[in-house]
């Protein structure tokens, strides 16, 4: 059993609001419903994301040269939250790094991506927490190799803000002086594009966040009955975030065996999955400055508000 897990959904669950940490959403079978998610109309996040990868890449060896003077044959690049490594792929191909360290938790996407992209770097995949594979691969790196840590798809939007930023200053004490930092940030856009972006009409998402629930009867004994909760997006606009929950439908006592623990769901009481803010693209670069880095430069798709902005830690 996987104690941290059980120890994390027993304290969450135990809350007022009741709350699952959202890494816990992409076990194998949920990392692979992510992946349907991003090929979904109404979820333009993860294509603007590539678009502009695919574009930056290009500019990327200049930009970072620029930055920090570190550019060459020295250069590694850890990338948090790596799914597959599909985001990887144009950064890799035009910065032909030494060293690539895909840091996720689904061993299956590990798998994929230690596979696809072996042609390119040699590739060490890290099955741990991200500040945990950062930890392991900066203790591994040599004198003089550079650090580009990649953290695309907006993934940052999951951390509330005092956590958001006392994240990123851990991860900068990480890092040296000249390592970089390639952020995604999902930017605020009409609200009905994003609320359709978390509850597509196809049910995609609902099973994506469902399976929360099917996680935690698999792992730890529980009796969900998943047809007795439903999925629901809402938007948050004094804190301009999204927020996934699922909703009981009934009053319903669910006992966790295998940790010997049973909780009350009232009828409505919901559970929040995910919370997912989105950013305006003018305070990028003064939250870059306020957690110890250099910002140096940003993309921005205008197809679907997205930008990946540059960071050096100084």
């Amino acid at each position: 059993m996987n104690l941290e897990f059980a120890r994390d959904v027993c304290s969450g669950l135990s809350r007022p609001q009741k709350e699952l940490d959202s890494k816990y959403l992409y076990d194998d079978l949920g990392s692979a419903l992510f992946e349907a998610i991003t090929l979904l109309p109404e979820y333009g996040l993860t294509r603007a994301d590539n678009r502009l990868l695919a574009a930056l890449a290009r500019e990327l060896p200049e930009s970072l040269a620029s930055a920090s003077k570190a550019v060459g044959p020295s250069l590694i690049v850890a990338d948090m939250g790596s799914g597959g490594g599909r985001k990887a792929r144009p950064i890799l191909e035009s910065l032909r790094p030494v060293h690539y360290y895909p840091i996720d938790l689904s061993s299956a996407a590990l798998e994929r991506c230690a596979l696809d992209l072996a042609g390119l770097a040699r590739v060490t995949p890290m099955g741990l927490s991200y500040l945990d594979g950062i930890r392991e691969v900066t203790s591994r790196r040599g004198p003089g190799e550079r650090l580009l840590v990649l953290f695309a798809g907006s993934n940052i939007g999951n951390f509330v803000r005092p956590a958001r930023e006392e994240f990123i200053a851990e991860l900068r004490v990480l890092l040296r002086a000249g390592d970089a930092l390639l952020l995604g940030c999902d930017l605020v856009k009409p609200l009905e594009t994003m609320l359709v972006a978390y509850d597509d009409p196809a049910g995609v998402t609902a099973a994506f966040n469902l399976n929360m629930l099917g996680r935690i009867n698999r792992e730890l004994g529980a009796d969900f009955e998943l047809r007795s909760f439903r999925h629901e997006a809402r938007y948050d606009g004094d804190r301009e975030c999204i927020e996934m929950h699922l909703r009981s439908l009934r009053h319903q006592i669910v006992t966790l065996r295998d940790v010997d623990r049973r909780f009350v769901f009232e009828e409505g009481q919901t559970v929040r999955t995910e919370s997912s803010h989105k950013f305006r693209y003018e305070v990028i670069p003064e939250m870059a400055r306020r957690v110890g880095f250099r910002f140096e430069r940003q993309w921005i798709d205008e197809e679907w508000p997205f930008s990946e902005s540059l960071w050096t830690a100084v």
